[in-house]
């Protein structure tokens, strides 16, 4: 299952955190300051740099896809899960992964950087929101080598433990059409608390999906699949 999510930071303005919450903000201000920023100001980074953090962000949307030959070739399914509720989305998805390993017996789950955010992203706000994790998702305990999701930033550093490309950029100079075309990700807080256009983020997630998948085929060496999207329940 190819796997990304967009996230919108926890309320829409440090202000409307509540007093207990705008304390840990600040100190966490603190620690991610901008350079030469001696004394941040916690409600402007909280705009900036909060929709990163798992304690300080909400998941707004889930995309997700699988592959499958049809007539006409490779496509993928492509769905996303977005809402106000997040609880409900993240129920959402549970469901959706049992139901494929009710059908397939099991599940990997692939995207960019999912290792570093994505996937540990879900499961801390899943704890958050009091949602079981489903036996896919309880990593905690597990050695780095048993965790088997497949992360195309990963298998583009080649063993380079320092190195981060973006999926944008990785895209870019693959010659792979850039997810990018509407938006970027230091945009959603913007379009989910001001704009409220779920829509808009929907579509967005999902295409950053397609380009991982095309990512990942093009990694592999898989050339002969010219992958199209299908906008479809999985």
């Amino acid at each position: 299952m190819f796997v990304d999510i967009e996230t919108a930071p926890v309320q829409a303005e440090w202000a409307d955190l509540s007093v207990e919450m705008q304390a840990e903000w600040t100190r966490k201000a603190r620690l991610i300051r901008h350079t030469g920023d001696e004394q941040p100001d916690p409600a402007a980074m909280y705009g900036e740099r909060a929709g990163i953090y798992s304690e300080f962000a909400r998941i707004v949307c889930i995309g997700f896809g699988s592959m499958y030959n049809s007539a006409t070739g490779w496509k993928l399914r492509l769905k996303a899960i977005a809402g106000e509720d997040e609880k409900k989305i993240l129920q959402e998805f549970n469901n959706v992964i049992a139901r494929i390993i009710g059908l397939q017996g099991d599940i990997r789950f692939c995207g960019h950087n999912i290792k570093e955010f994505d996937i540990p992203f879900i499961c801390r706000r899943s704890v958050i929101n009091n949602v079981p994790l489903p036996p896919a998702l309880q990593l905690s305990g597990k050695k780095p080598w048993e965790v088997q999701h497949i992360d195309t930033m990963e298998l583009w550093k080649f063993g380079d433990v320092k190195h981060y490309t973006s999926l944008s950029l990785l895209a870019t100079i693959l010659g792979i059409p850039s997810p990018k075309t509407d938006m970027d990700g230091s945009q959603v807080g913007e379009v989910f608390w001001k704009d409220k256009d779920l829509d808009r983020i929907s579509k967005y997630c999902m295409n950053d999906v397609l380009t991982a998948a095309r990512v990942y085929l093009r990694l592999k060496g898989i050339d002969n699949i010219d992958l199209q999207p299908d906008h479809a329940d999985v």
